[in-house]
C-alpha cells in the first residue's frame, strides 16, 4: 500500500499502495454486476464471522474518488487494487461483457494516473461469478481455465493501455488452503481431519484446483504476451503467499521439514511458474493424484512470470512428520508431512496478533525474500502484502492509536532493507491495507488498514500509523520530526512531497536507513 525505502545499496522504484476490491469496493449488485460466489456465501448464516457481508464493506464503489485521494495524500506512487470477475462478466463466457463495470475501473485507473499513481492490477482475487460455481464447479474444472482467459483478455483490452503491472491470480495457495482444504472459503469443500464439510477431499481437490489456476495463468501470459505486451508495454506475474519457517527442534529432519514446508506452499505454485513443474520435493513423495503438466503445457508455464509478487505475514515452526507422529494433519500429502506451529517449549515465536497464526516475526521477511530470491535465480518480487491486525480485545482508542502496527512495519521493512542488501531485487512494497475493510471469513473485525472505518458512515479517519507512512514516504527519519504530532491524528489528510528515490510498499523499514 505504500512505498517506503530509501536505500544505500539500491534505490527502488515505484511505491504500491494497496487496496482490492472484492474487500472494500461494496455495490453488489449495482450497475450490472451479477453474483459472486462470495455474494451467495457471506449471506449464509454462520459463515462469516458476526454474520457480517461484504455488500457495502468500505463502500468504495461510490467512495473510490476519495480514497485515491487519501492514497495520494500519504504519497504512494503505486496502489494496488483487484477486478470484481462478476461485475466484468456477470455470467462468465454464459453472458456478455457488462459495460457498468468496464467503465467503474476505467474511472479508477484514469484517476489513478492523474494523481501520479501506477496502477498495479490483480485480475482474479477469490471472487467469481457463482454461475461458473453452479454450472461445473469452477476451479475444479478445466473448463475454467478458458472462463478466466476471456476475463484477462478482457482486461487486457480494456485496460492494458494504462495498466503496466498485471498479477494474473491472488494465492492460488491460500485459495486451496480455505476452500478446499478447511472449507472456511467458498465453495466450502473439506474433509477430516483438516474439517467436517458436506461434501470435499482435501488431499486431492486443492491439488486439481491449484493446477487449473496455474494453466489459466499460463494461457493468459500466452495470450498477453503475444498480443498485447509488445504494444501496451506491461509487465505480468502472479502473487503469491508464504511464511517463512524455521525448525521446530535442532535435528535435520526438521530442517528437512522446512524445505518441504516452503516447497509446499510457495513452491507449489511459483516452480511451475519458472522452471516448468511442481517442486522435487513434491514429486519425491507424490502420489498418482498429483498432476503432471504435458509437454505442451510445460512449453508455456515455464518462465509464465515476469515478477513475482509475494505476500508475507509471519514465521512458522516445522516440524517433520515422516519420522516423528504428529497431529492436525501434518502426516498428509497435502501438508508436506509437516508439522507447523508459533510455539516451541510454551513460548511463541513472536507475538500473537488478531489473526491465527500471523504473529510478528520481522526476520522473517529477511529470510523469505532470500529463500525466493535464491530459488528463483534472482527474479524481481514485489512485496505485494505485508501488514498487521492488532489483537481483537484491543478497544476502540488503541485502534487509533496503533503504535504497534508502527513497530511492525518499522521492524519488517528493515528487515527487507537487509535482503535487499544481500542482492534481492526487489522492485516494490505494498503495505496491507489502505483501511479497514471486509476480510474474508473474519468479516470486519479484522483491521489490517492504516485508516479506521466507521461502519455507520463510512467516514475514514487516519490512525497514527497513516501519519508515520506519511511522513516516512516523505523521506524524514524518526529522529526528524515531532512525535507529538501522532498523538492525535485529525481526520483530514495532508499532501507531502514525494520522495526522489523510492520505494517500496507494505512492511516495515529501518529508520537508520532512510
Amino acid at each position: 500500500m505504500l512505498k517506503v525505502l530509501r536505500l544505500k545499496a539500491k534505490m527502488l522504484e515505484d511505491l504500491n499502495s494497496q487496496i482490492t476490491f472484492c474487500l472494500v469496493e461494496g455495490g453488489y449488485l449495482e450497475d450490472g454486476k451479477g453474483l459472486s460466489n462470495w455474494d451467495v456465501f457471506t449471506h449464509i448464516p454462520g459463515n462469516i464471522k458476526n454474520n457480517e457481508n461484504g455488500d457495502d464493506a468500505d463502500d468504495d464503489y461510490h467512495l473510490f474518488l476519495e480514497d485515491a485521494e487519501i492514497a495520494q495524500s500519504l504519497g504512494v506512487n503505486a496502489y494496488r487494487f483487484s477486478i470484481s470477475w462478476a461485475r466484468i462478466l456477470p455470467r462468465g463466457r454464459f453472458g456478455e461483457v457488462n459495460p457498468g463495470g468496464i467503465k467503474f475501473y476505467n474511472k479508477i485507473i484514469d484517476n489513478l494516473l492523474l494523481r501520479g499513481i501506477e496502477p498495479f492490477l490483480t485480475i482474479h482475487h477469490f471472487d467469481l461469478p457463482q454461475e461458473l460455481e453452479d454450472r461445473y464447479g469452477a476451479w475444479l474444472s478445466p473448463l475454467m481455465q478458458d472462463d478466466f482467459l476471456l476475463l484477462a483478455e478482457t482486461c487486457f483490452k480494456s485496460f492494458g493501455d494504462r495498466v503496466k503491472y498485471w498479477t494474473t491470480i491472488n494465492e492460488p495457495n491460500v485459495f486451496a488452503e480455505m476452500s478446499y482444504v478447511r472449507g472456511l472459503y467458498p465453495p466450502a469443500h473439506c474433509s477430516p481431519p483438516f474439517g467436517n464439510c458436506s461434501v470435499g477431499n482435501a488431499d486431492i481437490e486443492p491439488l486439481i484446483v491449484v493446477h487449473n489456476m496455474l494453466l489459466a495463468h499460463g494461457k493468459a501470459v500466452k495470450l498477453y504476451r503475444e498480443r498485447f505486451q509488445s504494444k501496451q508495454g506491461g509487465s505480468i506475474g502472479l502473487v503469491v503467499q508464504s511464511h517463512m519457517y524455521e525448525p521446530l527442534r535442532d535435528v535435520e529432519s526438521d530442517r528437512q521439514a522446512v524445505n518441504r514446508a516452503l516447497a509446499f506452499t510457495g513452491g507449489w505454485v511459483l516452480d511451475p511458474l519458472v522452471f516448468g513443474d511442481y517442486p522435487p520435493e513434491m514429486r519425491q513423495y507424490h502420489r498418482s493424484e498429483l498432476p503432471r503438466f504435458s509437454s505442451e503445457e510445460t512449453e508455456y508455464m515455464k518462465g509464465s512470470i515476469d515478477f513475482i509478487g509475494l505476500n508475507h505475514y509471519s514465521t512458522l515452526y516445522a516440524k517433520d512428520c515422516i519420522h516423528s507422529p504428529c497431529v492436525l494433519g501434518g502426516d498428509h500429502f497435502i501438508r508436506g508431512f509437516t508439522f507447523t506451529t508459533g510455539e516451541r517449549d510454551g513460548t511463541l515465536i513472536g507475538e500473537p496478533t488478531g489473526v491465527e497464526r500471523f504473529y510478528v516475526v520481522p526476520r522473517g521477511m529477511e529470510k523469505i525474500v532470500d529463500h525466493v530470491s535464491k530459488r528463483y535465480n534472482n527474479m524481481p518480487i514485489y512485496v505485494t502484502e505485508n501488514g498487521y491486525c492488532p489483537p481483537l480485545t484491543e478497544a476502540a482508542p488503541n485502534l487509533l492509536h496503533d503504535v504497534n502496527r508502527v513497530h511492525f512495519y518499522n521492524g519488517y521493512l528493515a528487515a527487507l532493507a537487509r535482503a535487499i542488501r544481500k542482492g534481492a531485487d526487489v522492485r516494490g512494497y505494498f503495505a496491507w491495507s489502505l483501511m479497514d475493510n471486509f476480510e474474508w471469513a473474519g468479516g470486519y473485525s479484522s483491521t489490517f488498514g492504516l485508516y479506521y472505518v466507521d461502519r455507520l458512515t463510512m467516514n475514514r479517519t487516519p490512525k497514527l500509523s497513516a501519519k508515520w507512512f506519511q511522513h516516512f514516504l516523505a523521506n524524514r527519519s524518526s529522529a526528524r520530526f515531532n512525535r507529538q504530532r501522532f498523538v492525535n491524528p485529525t481526520p483530514k489528510s495532508r499532501r507531502v512531497r514525494k520522495s526522489k528515490y523510492i520505494v517500496i510498499a507494505t512492511t516495515n523499514a529501518n529508520a537508520t536507513d532512510v
